[in-house]
């Protein structure tokens, strides 16, 4: 039986992923077919509905991906939602301390949480699975994970990692370069900050995401500690062989005039 996203990130293994911003199934299947490990399918950015996000996740099951969804907050509402329409686990934005990493843990576990029971739903295989199955079965399936993206999360990192229950953190860079931004030198205040979270994260023996900014940013993020790399989005990938094809063919073109 192959191994859960969940078994796979909590140790640690090398996956790669991207955002899902375009509200259609296409892009999912597309990439489960040349082999990537997950996507993002991000409600916190881009257009989608319950509608939208529940047809992904059903495409991302067929392409043999794994589907994350980066929710818009960790409300309880909204973590419950995904993970009735069977996504694999959560990313949760801005999560700034200990009392928020406990209050999404919460809505995300049965044992020892407090999910809505609905087994009628894709995740309880639509009742097919008994109470105490679908409940241990959810606990051991879902993943849970932080965004690091505020300096107060970073100064509160260790707290973090000690919620039981959250499976990993996401260091969100874009996000803590915009708080530094009024700051004399952003640059090495971001550094810092990653290696805070990436040292706290060996000490608490938690994995680690990222988006890199490339394949050097990745080889250095990987050195650092992270494990799960988030390379682009739908969109970044379109654009750019868009606009490579765009390039090299009107180049071929007029060469020829």
């Amino acid at each position: 039986m192959a191994k859960s996203f969940r078994d796979r990130f909590i140790a640690k293994e090398l996956l790669f992923g991207t955002f899902l911003k375009v509200p259609a199934t296409m892009p999912a299947e597309i990439l489960g077919s040349v082999g990537y490990d997950f996507v993002v399918i991000d409600e916190e950015h881009a257009p989608f509905n319950r509608e939208t996000t529940d047809r992904i996740i059903l495409a991302c099951r067929a392409s043999g991906l794994a589907s994350i969804v980066r929710v818009q907050s960790g409300a309880p509402e909204t973590i419950l939602s995904v993970l009735d329409c069977g996504a694999d686990g959560v990313l949760v934005p801005h999560v700034r301390d200990a009392e928020t990493a406990r209050a999404i843990v919460a809505a995300g576990r049965y044992a020892g949480g407090k999910r809505g029971f609905a087994p009628t739903t894709r995740a309880g295989d639509f009742g097919n699975a008994g109470q105490a199955e679908h409940m241990k079965s959810e606990d051991k399936r879902v993943t849970l994970i932080a965004m690091i993206e505020d300096p107060e999360a970073v100064e509160a990192i260790d707290d973090i990692l000690a919620v039981e229950g959250l499976d990993g953190v996401f260091i969100g860079r874009g996000d803590l370069a915009a708080a530094y931004a009024g700051d004399d030198d952003v640059a090495t205040k971001l550094r810092d900050a990653t290696d805070r979270v990436h040292q706290a994260a060996k000490a608490a023996k938690r994995p680690v995401a990222i988006l890199p900014g490339g394949p050097q940013d990745a080889a250095i993020q990987r050195k650092a500690g992270s494990t799960a790399f988030i390379l682009s989005s739908d969109q970044g990938f379109l654009r750019a062989a868009a606009s490579g094809a765009l390039a090299s063919m009107t180049d071929a073109v007029q060469q020829t005039g």
